[in-house]
């Protein structure tokens, strides 16, 4: 089969998981309690990478329970996917995804939290809103580079959203993010979305490429231990590093 044959195939079958999940989402949710959701989102995602070709590989320890800030590198459209099928969690997320066609549906389903990120306003709202998700146990991640890069280097953090864990005094856990080449297990590049790419090109580059396979390792949660938000912001920056390098 040709590549864009394979991609086309992989594509044509996405869809059709994406549409069940809505369905799930919007039919059966409302009547499920809270851990058989997340237990549903994480065995959806696993399927999704499967459908996509993507292998998913973990290193370390996720959080058993909440609360706890996952706090990750952002590369590719491929993260929340990647970081649900390996532990269920909510993400904080730009606004605009809650009004796109079919996946903004899916990301509310899986408990995203949204953020108005022009408006300083919103913002405080939000670090109140994931501040009250982790008193309630809940596990929350985030993105603090605040945009993706080519996983090559990591962009200095944002320090507002651990504002919420340091008013919890919830602990932190890093998170490090790679894709490599199945087969030669170097760097790969295909996932990225950065730049002037657009959504539809990363996909399609995606599919129709080597396969891949999406690293998560996971470093060990540490708490505020009296740091500021953005102290702590540049110590788990150079924890998730690290990991970046293990």
């Amino acid at each position: 089969m040709s590549n864009s044959l394979r991609a086309a195939w992989r594509l044509a079958r996405a869809l059709v998981l994406a549409l069940r999940g809505a369905a799930t989402i919007v039919l059966q949710f409302p009547r499920w309690d809270a851990g058989r959701r997340e237990a549903r989102v994480q065995a959806w995602s696993l399927e999704m990478l499967a459908v996509l070709g993507i292998r998913l590989e973990l290193h370390g320890q996720p959080c058993a329970s909440g609360p706890m800030l996952l706090v990750a590198n952002h590369i590719s459209w491929l993260d929340i996917l990647v970081m649900h099928a390996a532990r269920y969690c909510r993400f904080v997320a730009k606004a605009d995804v809650m009004r796109w066609p079919l996946i903004g549906t899916l990301a509310t389903g899986g408990g995203t939290i949204y953020i108005e990120r022009a408006s300083r306003r919103d913002a405080l709202r939000v670090v109140h809103h994931v501040a009250d998700s982790l008193k309630r146990g809940e596990v929350v991640a985030v993105f603090p580079e605040g945009t993706t890069s080519d996983g090559t280097d990591l962009l200095p953090f944002h320090g507002n959203l651990f504002q919420a864990a340091v008013s919890a005094n919830a602990p932190a856990q890093p998170v490090a993010l790679s894709f490599i080449d199945t087969r030669t297990r170097a760097l790969s590049l295909t996932p990225c979305y950065v730049g002037d790419d657009s959504l539809l090109v990363s996909v399609w580059r995606t599919l129709a490429g080597p396969p891949v396979t999406a690293l998560v390792r996971y470093g060990e949660p540490q708490m505020p231990s009296g740091l500021d938000r953005r102290q702590w912001a540049r110590e788990l920056r150079s924890a998730v590093d690290q990991l970046r390098r293990s």
